[in-house]
């Protein structure tokens, strides 16, 4: 058994049906993904200052940017957003992808965004791109190409999930359909389609950026999923590899004490 199918295994396993039940085995895991994910995007925000707002919801004797505080803040109500959804089953359809970004950008945008239209919760206005390969669709064509992605995730067969996954996280990137936040927006809509269908959430380490945009990059230039699908393999790994040692040792110590009882 791999790695991957041990952090798959291990996830199945605990067969969680309930926001509650998926907020328990979730309690670190929230933050550290709010973290890595924030900071692949803004070096300013640190270990400390996401436990603080997630734990504390607030951060004694600040002194750093405001907008760094709001997007921590905005990330912890994005996980609550994503625990309602769950609990519900919302399908990852556009509705819950706008709320989504919204939730992450609140209070965020930037005079110049604003001036000229944008509004959190809402797909770009403008004509914006990202990358040394200008990607991201026309602002008139977002709404389509989201809704053509989208239909194509349905009836996804079971041991296809984390391709899936892979392939919606890189069409997405490569739409680039908001004024900002787009990664993490996609970053947090992968991870709610891989727990909609029984798979592990995956934290996206900010040490490990350079391969994950490379991988993204391949899908750009050369529409190859494979390079993404191995990244993402990988980091599942490394999200619940602490998990999945420490449930060894636990099954271990288990056997130890039930051959001793029959010794």
């Amino acid at each position: 058994m791999t790695d991957y199918e041990k952090a798959l295994a291990f996830w199945q396993s605990r067969e969680i049906r309930t926001d509650a039940e998926l907020a328990e085995v979730l309690s670190s895991y929230s933050i550290s993904f709010a973290f890595h994910s924030g900071k692949i995007e803004n070096d300013h925000i640190t270990w400390h200052d996401t436990r603080e707002v997630f734990e504390h919801d607030g951060v004694t004797s600040y002194t750093g940017d405001l907008r760094t505080l709001f997007e921590l803040r905005n990330a912890k109500e994005a996980n609550e957003l994503f625990l309602r959804a769950f609990q519900e089953r919302h399908p990852l359809d556009e509705a819950l992808i706008l709320s989504m970004q919204l939730q992450l950008t609140h209070g965020t945008y930037d005079t110049r965004r604003w001036q000229v239209g944008e509004r959190p919760g809402e797909y770009k206005h403008h004509d914006y791109v990202t990358g040394k390969n200008e990607i991201g669709a026309a602002p008139e064509d977002v709404h389509e190409e989201m809704a053509e992605l989208l239909e194509e995730l349905k009836d996804v067969e079971p041991k296809k999930i984390l391709t899936a996954a892979a392939y919606f996280h890189a069409k997405f990137e490569n739409i680039h359909a908001f004024a900002d936040s787009n990664g993490r927006t996609g970053r947090l809509a992968m991870n709610y389609f891989l727990v909609l269908h029984g798979h592990p959430p995956i934290i996206i380490h900010e040490e490990d950026r350079r391969d994950y945009y490379e991988a993204l990059e391949a899908w750009d230039t050369k529409q190859d999923l494979a390079p993404l699908k191995s990244f993402l393999a990988a980091q599942t790994e490394k999200t619940w590899e602490k998990q999945i040692l420490r449930a060894e040792r636990r099954r271990d110590a288990q056997e130890d004490r039930d051959y001793g009882q029959t010794d």
